[in-house]
Order: structure tokens, then sequence, then C-alpha cells
């Protein structure tokens, strides 16, 4: 991925990292006060908004509501792009948005398509953002391996930035 060279460039490559890695973690709080993370598939993002599609009824809409405070945990080792959001969640039912952000996958989940009585959504607006895009050949590494070796000094971990939403 190309390097963010300001917050605007920061905040799509943000987008970009978490759209191509698919499956996040979603951690919420849960009532005794412990973090509670599950694996989500979101499925769609518009602007700041993250869209994930969930069963009603739940412990985490019962954590949502209680708390709205999350973070969207997202990693790809295999091309070293990794990527952490925190957002403020809602849970919401809306046929209409539903149906736009239908895919059959989905169906898997919820057998009765977009109309499903199960079928919830979770918006997920996001307020800040730290990504770290490293190199992911392994000619890099090797190299990256020689050169701590010869001097004794990391090298450059690729790209790390912390974004304001």
């Amino acid at each position: 991925m190309a390097q963010a060279t300001n917050d605007d460039e920061a905040r799509i490559k943000v987008r970009e990292m978490l759209d191509s890695i698919g499956t996040v973690m979603l951690v919420t709080q849960a009532t005794d006060g412990t973090m509670q993370a599950r694996p989500m598939a979101h499925q769609a993002i518009e602007g700041d908004t993250v869209w994930f599609f969930h069963v009603a009824g739940t412990p985490k809409a019962m954590q949502i509501a209680q708390d709205s405070d999350v973070l969207l945990a997202a990693s790809n080792p295999s091309s070293q792009d990794y990527v952490s959001v925190k957002g403020k969640a809602r849970t919401l039912k809306d046929p209409a948005k539903a149906k736009a952000l239908w895919s059959e996958g989905a169906r898997v989940w919820f057998p009765k398509g977009a109309e499903d009585p199960e079928l919830e959504l979770i918006a997920v607006t996001i307020h800040g953002a730290e990504y770290w895009d490293s190199p992911s050949s392994t000619a890099l590494h090797a190299y990256g391996y020689v050169k701590a070796l010869a001097t004794g000094e990391r090298p450059a971990g690729g790209e790390n930035q912390k974004v304001s939403f």
C-alpha cells in the first residue's frame, strides 16, 4: 500500500486496510468490566462508518448499549498490514439499510435473507485509528535480519501512523 502523506490520505488508507482485511475483531466491554472480542465481517465501510450484521439480542448488543466505545482490530500477517480502530457503536433495525448492504454470503447467519427478523445492524463510527504497514516480502525481511546482525540496529519497520477522524 502507498504511504500516506497527510491526514486525508491516512484516513483513506485506514479504510482501504479494513476493506482488504475484511474480518476484524470487534472488542466491547462486558458488564463485569472485562473486554470481549469476537470476529466480525464488515458489510461495508461508508465514510467514517463501518457496518456489520449481527443477530439481535446477543451479549454484544447489550454491551454496546451499556458502553458504546468499541475497538476494531484487524491484521493480515501475509502482507504485514495491521490496523486498530476506536469508535462508537450503535445497534439498529433498518430493513432498508440491511437490504442495501445484503450479500448472499450473509445468508449463512441469516437464512431468511435481508428481511430476517433476527438481523440487526451495528454501525461503528470511527473516531481514531492507528495502522502499521510493514514491508512484506521475504527479501526485505532477510535484508532487515542481515542489517540487524551487521549493525546491531533495527531495520526501518515500515509505516506507522495515528489518525484522527
